[in-house]
Order: structure tokens, then sequence, then C-alpha cells
């Protein structure tokens, strides 16, 4: 029910323009936008305002602003001054989102009001005019609407454990081999669901079921395959791919597509859940064993589980711990065998390791293309001047620091981000520009400031062509830097040139302190 508060209508003058907001969370609740448009229709008539715009998020979470393109089109139009509307009418605060940083919700409603458009809760029992009351209730609202929504996720999650551990499927689809059965609340098969069907009753339940004779003989065909031919998961994809054999979406089999069907438990009838969590639209978060909820023997097998873990074990044997003389054994074999490397061609081999183990292992591919006598047509010279300029950071910033100490000033170097504070006033953050020369033998450099340390001077060493010797500085503040990034030319002008120097005695001259009676 709205709040009796203002019940007059603007009779007197024109109805002010209003858009209106409305969100649902899921596609089921296919009322609930009418419902709030109701509402909100009634408010608008009680209050003198006209609705010409409509902003609707149907099936859409109101944890994160992502995926809610009709909010982000309303504050796009707001602040892009295209708003041609004075009020924004919204069922009540957990409509407007259900954001876990009650702080965002507060600042898309700012984001409104700077530009002097009114926010109306309609469904509240507040009016949303600014008071104090006013304030201390949305701000309660507003962490009540997050709360809740975790409370929730709490309750669902245990809910599906529960349902796991009864032998109930819970989401995907079935997978090659596989079909997916609605089962009523007594266990009863009723049909077979196909793929992106949905089970219409809420007490029904679904279940794996085998799949077409032709799909499980193929599944148990690549086991085979697999452990008695020793043939690898790319030699098996491309038998079938021959054959015309098409995966359960109607693709060509992959190296991964045939992994898939050779690691998960399903197919031996376990129930797995729990090994990937994505909680509250935060980071996806691959989950250890130990977290799995499972329930072994909960479906019908269609591959015998003898032969399921002589796979685990060969799998697990052929990802051991290789030592440095077998990964460039390996790696030597590829480069006889192709007459170059790459990436690609290290990761597609069977029997050997990735090519992120060989950079993690000798610090880069490069290197590790060197050991065995291949050097890649690609000029990776870069690569080593990256390496140089970062070694050289370090002591550009010590000698920085030993210079303004020694004109008496007093430093605080941040361990970790190497910000400087000068006299407990001045933050200074020094980055180098490397020098890039294009096809044409022009020369550019890229500046990029470190925005999150918000330096109140950033020290730009521009390094020479060749990147071995220091061309010149730019002291540049923050008053006048808007840009995350700068670019540069060899002359760029007076409104830059300006903060070029040929040394830092500039920036050593802040750091001096002057005795007083030489100041007099």
């Amino acid at each position: 029910m709205a709040p009796p508060a203002t019940e007059t209508k603007n009779a007197a003058g024109p109805l002010r323009r209003a858009a209106q907001y409305v969100r649902m969370s899921t596609d089921h609740q296919q009322y609930s936008t009418e419902n709030q448009a109701q509402v909100i229709r009634e408010y608008a008539e009680r209050h003198g305002l006209e609705i010409i715009r409509t902003y609707a998020d149907e099936g859409k979470s109101g944890l994160r602003l992502e995926g809610r393109d009709a909010l982000k089109r309303l504050i796009a139009d707001v602040e892009g001054g295209r708003a041609d509307f004075t009020d924004v009418l919204v069922y009540d605060v957990s409509r407007w989102g259900r954001f876990q940083d009650a702080d965002e919700s507060a600042y898309y409603e700012y984001v409104c009001r700077r530009a002097e458009i009114a926010v109306h809760y309609c469904a509240e029992q507040f009016a949303n005019d600014g008071s104090p009351v006013s304030t201390i209730v949305k701000g309660v609202k507003r962490a009540m609407a997050g709360e809740y929504s975790r409370e929730l996720s709490v309750k669902v999650f245990a809910g599906q454990c529960r349902l796991i551990e009864l032998g109930f499927r819970q989401g995907g689809p079935a997978g090659y081999g596989l079909r997916r059965m609605r089962v009523d609340q007594r266990g009863e098969p009723q049909d077979i669901l196909e793929r992106g069907q949905q089970k219409s009753l809420q007490t029904d339940r679904v279940v794996l079921v085998a799949g077409p004779d032709e799909e499980v003989a193929t599944v148990n065909r690549i086991y085979h395959l697999f452990v008695e031919e020793g043939r690898t998961e790319g030699e098996i994809a491309a038998i079938l791919n021959g054959e015309r054999v098409l995966t359960d979406l109607g693709r060509p089999w992959t190296r991964a597509s045939v992994h898939q069907v050779l690691t998960n438990e399903k197919y031996i009838g376990n129930n797995v859940y729990n090994r990937v969590s994505f909680k509250l639209k935060k980071r996806r978060v691959v989950n250890p064993a130990e977290m799995w909820v499972r329930a072994d023997q909960a479906f019908e097998a269609i591959v015998p589980a003898s032969l399921f873990y002589a796979v685990q074990g060969i799998i697990r044997e052929r990802s051991r711990r290789y030592s440095d003389a077998e990964m460039l054994a390996h790696l030597k074999r590829l480069y006889d065998t192709h007459g170059f490397l790459s990436a690609i061609v290290i990761d597609e081999a069977e029997g050997g390791p990735s090519s992120g183990a060989l950079r993690c292992r000798f610090g880069s591919l490069v290197r590790a293309y060197t050991l065995v006598g291949y050097t890649p047509a690609t000029d990776f010279a870069y690569i080593e001047i990256n390496r140089r300029l970062r070694e050289m950071h370090p002591q550009i910033v010590a000698r920085t620091v030993a210079e303004m100490e020694r004109l008496g000033g007093s430093i605080a170097r941040d361990a970790k981000t190497d910000l400087l504070t000068v006299n407990s006033e001045l933050r200074v953050s020094l980055v180098i520009a490397r020098c890039f020369a294009r096809p044409s033998g022009s020369l550019r450099w890229t500046i990029r400031f470190d925005t999150g340390l918000a330096p109140d001077i950033t020290v730009a060493v521009r390094m020479a062509d060749g990147n071995r010797e220091i061309l010149d500085y730019y002291l540049l503040p923050a008053a006048d830097m808007t840009a995350s990034r700068l670019r540069l030319a060899p002359d760029n002008g007076i409104s830059l040139d300006a903060y070029r120097f040929e040394t830092l005695d500039y920036l050593f001259g802040i750091a001096e302190r002057v005795p007083l009676r030489e100041v007099a």
C-alpha cells in the first residue's frame, strides 16, 4: 500500500513527467511486473505524475548491475542529459536492487538526485523526501534487501545439497550418453526431458538415466580406446569425427569433450555437486574435493566402475611432475617433429607438460625454446626489454629517495607499491615509459598512471630509443591528468611539454628543507 502522505493531485498545473522502473527476478514471476506497474500507476495518479516511459528488467537478479540493461539505460539517460522526465517511480527499495553493498544502491539513486530527478518508492510506508527518518529507513531497507539474498542463498544451497544426497539431478544438461528423466514425488518415472525443457511441477524431481543404445555404446568405446588401445583424447576425437559421430550438442568431438566423458563420475552413477561455486553473482570459484557434495551410485551406471577408475589412474600418472630433463626432452621431440614450437603445438601434444608448466618451470617459453636449440622467427626482444625495465624501476626509486633525503627531505616509501610520501605532504609515484618504434621509424611512449594509489604527482621516466638510457622526465600533477594513460610523441606541445624536465632536480627541490634564517 502506498504512503498516505501528499495524497492531493496537482490539479492546478500540468502533470509532471515520470518514468517507471520495474524488475522481476525470474522468468517464472510472469505477473510480478504487472503487479508492480499497477501500484506505481495508482501512486502516480495520486501524486500528479504522468508515466511516459517504462524501464523493465524481466528475469534479472537484483544482486548487481551487470545484466540489468534497463537500469543501465535509465542511469545512462540520466547522466547523459537525455532524461525527459523529472521523477523515477519504483515499486519498493528491493526492486531497485538487492545489492550486497548497500552503498551501491544508494549511489544509483544519488545519480538521479544529482540530475534533479526524484526517486519514489511507491509501495513503501515512508516518503523519500531526504529527511533523516527517510535516510535511516532506506539504509535499513537496503541492508535488509541484501541480507534477504544472502539468507535465501544459504537456504537454497542447503536444499540443493539435500536433493543431491537423495540422488536427484540439480540443473545442467545430462551429457552425451545420458538423459534427464522427470519423476513424481513418489519417485515414479514420468517422461524424458528434452534439452531446454524443465519440469512443470515443483514436487517433481529429475534423475539421470541411460540414453540411446548407440550413445551408450560410443561412451564405452571411448573408455576402451583409451585404456585398451592406449589412444589419447585427441586421437579418439579424430576417430569419432572421421565416423561423423557428433556430440550431444551436435558438434564435432574435441580433445576437451572426450576428456570430459572420461573424467565425469556421472557415467558410473555418482551424483556430484558444488565442484564450482558462483554464489551471489560473485567470483566463480573452483572448490576442493572435500567441499563437493556427492551421492554414490545414485543413478544406473553406463560404464563399469573398474574401467572408469582405470582411466583415472592413467590420467593421474600422465599428469605427474616431470623433471627438467624430461620436460626439455619432450620439447626437443616436438621441435624435431614439427620443425618449430609454439604454445598451441605444446598444448595439443599428448603425454607431456603444458605450455604453462614449461613457462612456470623455466621462466618463459622463449627460455625453454633456447634450451632445446629453437630460435623463434618472431622477435621476442621486448621480453628482455621488459625484464630490464622491471629491474631498473627499484633502482630509480632508490636513487630518488636517497637524493631527497640528502637534501633534508623526509621520505616514506611503501614497500609494496613504491609510492613515496615526501615530507608527510606529497605523494609521488614513479613509472617507466618504454620507447616504442613504429614501422615508420617514429617513436612513441605510453604513460600508465597508478590511479589506484592516488598520487599527487606521477614522475614518468621516459626511456630513449633502445630502452637502455633515460631520455627525460615528465612531472605530471594529478590535478591536470584525468585519463588513466597518456600517449606521448617526441614533441607534444606546450600543454604537455611544460611538465618535461631533463633531470629530477625540480622534484628534488620540493623535498629540500631551507633554514629559516636563509628564507628571511
